[in-house]
């Protein structure tokens, strides 16, 4: 196991975090309450994202399983990604009066970011050996949640106007800084990454790919991908939990906003807490998943959230809220940190990008359904004022307990190793 690599590709998910943690925290209250987005036009802006994932990560990530060109790949949709968030950061400040045109920046470059992840996500199967496939895992989650805490505390003095750099005061003053800084950071992985020439020995380099003929072989691919054991059905319950889970945090900062008005600095801190409950929960679920089972470790989050959503859905007391969130943290941590490390023992060698592309895409087409259910709940109650968002929170639970069941039937069990 290279140490130089899985510092790389953890320093990689730490750059990422702070540009998609401002975003997230900053950027939907610029387009929905400064703006006056709809929640549903928001919510949609993740929809077309993942109609577009739908028709292109899956063949781009087919043709990287046969040409191992996956590093290649993950460069480019990075740049392509960076490039977005610059220019829906630049809009933002600058004309802010055209948010339409940032919102389609941010479309694109939410798009490219879930793409690189296709391509980011599948690396866990070369940089470490079946045995601490979870440990590395929850290291590279826990990258994650400090580049969003990094991300945090670089922006809050943006954010509350105590700096001021140039163009629209307030929120939007977050989106360059972000941007920029991890770009910085991301660029080792893009220039010094390299995996060993060995791990491809089996997957030629093909220097011309037909696209149309790649196409006609997706379906092919796809079946060929469900017939591994218990693929079909980790897929489909991934889609119903982590529905619900995507959802609430995308909309998570509006519903502080309209559920308690709080201010965002108390946003922020409230992101922070749960943030470093979610680096716990990372580190401390991957290494007793190696231990305990990727599949009885994955029930026991899911039951967390089962508990979580309700509670947070009927608290009505701010502080009690509070203590929820800094424990829903920890079931952050945990989810993505066990379930790739679960998609990594499932997917076959030889369809690895393939088959994390689908990985990627059940959490994104997921937000077909989730965001749609959460826009049309807060929409066809308007007349209830807050208690809308409550009603929201509520129904995730259900995705929730269909994707417990689901992962009852499952047997996972990584290559040469029984971890069911």
């Amino acid at each position: 196991m290279s140490r130089k690599n899985v510092a790389l590709w953890t320093l990689y998910d730490f750059a990422n975090s702070i540009v998609t943690v401002v975003f997230f925290l900053y950027f939907s209250q610029w387009l929905v309450v400064d703006r006056g987005m709809a929640d549903i036009w928001y919510n949609m802006l993740f929809t077309a994202g993942s109609v577009l994932l739908l028709f292109t990560a899956p063949l781009l990530g087919a043709i990287a399983d046969r040409t191992g060109r996956e590093r290649t790949y993950l460069n480019r949709v990075t740049i392509l990604g960076i490039l977005c968030f610059t220019g829906a950061s630049v809009t933002a400040v600058f004309f802010p009066q055209h948010f339409y045109i940032a919102a389609a920046f941010f479309l694109f470059a939410n798009y490219f970011y879930q793409f690189s992840f296709g391509f980011y996500n599948a690396l866990l199967h070369f940089i470490a050996p079946p045995q601490k496939w979870g440990t590395i895992s929850g290291v590279g989650q826990a990258g994650n949640w400090l580049g969003q805490i990094a991300g945090l505390l670089i922006s809050l003095p943006l954010a509350i106007g105590a700096v001021y750099l140039v163009g629209e005061a307030g929120r939007a003053q977050t989106f360059l800084p972000a941007t920029l800084l991890s770009f910085l950071l991301a660029l080792p992985m893009l220039l010094w990454f390299r995996l060993p020439r060995h791990e491809h020995k089996d997957s030629p380099i093909i220097q011309r790919v037909s696209l149309v003929e790649e196409y006609r072989n997706q379906w092919s691919r796809f079946r060929k991908l469900l017939k591994a054991p218990n693929m079909g059905l980790f897929l489909l319950a991934y889609f119903f939990f982590n529905d619900a889970i995507i959802t609430a945090s995308n909309n998570f900062p509006i519903f502080l906003e309209n559920v308690f008005s709080v201010s965002d600095q108390t946003k922020s801190l409230l992101l922070l807490g749960i943030l470093v409950t979610s680096v716990i929960g990372a580190l401390c679920s991957g290494f007793a998943a190696d231990r305990t089972g990727l599949k009885k470790a994955l029930l026991i989050v899911l039951g967390g959230w089962m508990v979580i959503f309700p509670l947070l859905g009927i608290t009505t007391n701010f502080p009690l809220f509070v203590s929820l969130c800094t424990l829903m943290g920890f079931l952050f941590g945990a989810t993505w940190t066990v379930t790739r490390a679960a998609m990594t023992a499932l997917c076959p060698k030889d369809q690895l990008n393939f088959g994390f592309s689908f990985y990627t895409l059940a959490e994104r087409v997921s937000t077909l359904v989730g965001p749609l259910t959460w826009g049309l709940i807060t929409s066809l109650f308007a007349g209830l004022g807050p208690v809308r968002y409550r009603l929201a929170v509520l129904t995730m639970t259900f995705f929730v307990i269909a994707g417990f069941f689901i992962v009852q039937k499952i047997s996972i069990t990584a290559r040469n190793r029984d971890v069911s």
